[in-house]
């Protein structure tokens, strides 16, 4: 049984990335490699320098999230430990798909070189992936209530009302967990997981940090986007919400396929070269430059780790 499950992610994330390559070819069968590369040339230095300083704004938000939890525990650790931990956990995870698992794996080596214990790496853990839920509902809530006519572009029978009664009901959950807060309630029940409910006013930064990294990666599109045909900005944040969130789920690696698949059926009136190309700039900013540097921070913490280990059993 436990052969099975540790297969079943892989398998499932390989099942979603054929699945979406299949459904983007067929979405890409008219477009041609010069069409896309003529699409790369088109974007502006200006958008390159704030797609670059969108994905700096981003990771910088991801440490937010590893802080929340540690003040969340009680935990004290230095600014520079977390942002590199942050950094590589995140990179690493968004990279190989289940980023939950991929990602708690760093974090546990790194965390326990700091003092915690694994029940305490588990918590951190899940509180990251619950702010970053939060985030996800909230901002999902105020987009579908500015932007009502979203989900019509996924499917042309949804309408508008249907968006704005999602859109209340997303955040009515989130004055729910607020309030629950405020009542001082004792414990959160995820699963088979229990969290102490989260102090108010961490609860508060919660719900300023949480959206940070999100309302960035969104940028991240958008400014590779042409300005002639760019939907806006809050259209390509609800379609980035949509779709990486799909992508996570899929545990598809880099969510491969899937944000391409839905991006260009949410935007039938955009060149599809131009967001093959917006997408192909966040991929390299977001996921493969992140992705290369991580790889040389887990070396290099391994590395030291065997140099303290060495040097204790020396002395």
């Amino acid at each position: 049984m436990m052969i099975k499950k540790d297969y079943f992610w892989p398998l499932l994330g390989l099942a979603a990335v054929a699945f979406s390559v299949y459904v983007l070819l067929e979405q890409l069968k008219d477009i041609s490699y010069e069409d896309v590369v003529v699409s790369l040339e088109a974007i502006s230095l200006e958008g390159w320098l704030m797609a670059a300083l969108a994905t700096v704004f981003a990771y910088i938000a991801l440490a937010g999230y590893d802080r929340l939890a540690l003040s969340h525990l009680r935990k004290k650790v230095s600014w520079t430990f977390i942002s590199f931990a942050s950094f590589t956990a995140y990179a690493i995870g968004h990279n190989l798909g289940a980023s939950v698992f991929s990602g708690a794996v760093v974090r546990y080596r790194a965390y326990r070189s700091q003092g915690l214990t694994a029940g305490e790496v588990g918590i951190l853990v899940a509180f990251c992936s619950f702010t970053f839920a939060l985030g996800t509902i909230l901002l999902g809530g105020i987009v579908l209530l500015i932007e009502p006519s979203l989900p019509a572009h996924f499917h042309s029978a949804l309408p508008e009302w249907v968006a704005i009664l999602l859109g209340v009901g997303m955040l009515f959950l989130v004055a729910l967990y607020l309030w629950g807060s405020f009542m001082k309630r004792r414990c959160i029940d995820l699963w088979k997981l229990k969290l102490e409910y989260p102090r108010f006013s961490l609860i508060c930064r919660q719900l300023v940090v949480a959206p940070l990294e999100l309302l960035a990666a969104a940028a991240i599109i958008y400014y590779a986007l042409p300005e002639q045909s760019n939907p806006g900005y809050f259209m390509v944040l609800g379609i980035f919400l949509a779709s990486f969130s799909a992508a996570l789920l899929s545990h598809a690696p880099g969510g491969l396929g899937v944000l391409e698949v839905m991006f260009l059926l949410a935007l039938p009136d955009v060149n599809p070269a131009d967001v093959i190309a917006a997408l192909l700039v966040f991929r390299l900013f977001y996921l493969l430059i992140p992705f290369a540097i991580s790889l040389i921070i887990v070396i290099w913490f391994e590395q030291d780790q065997l140099l303290k280990k060495f040097r204790g059993t020396k002395t």
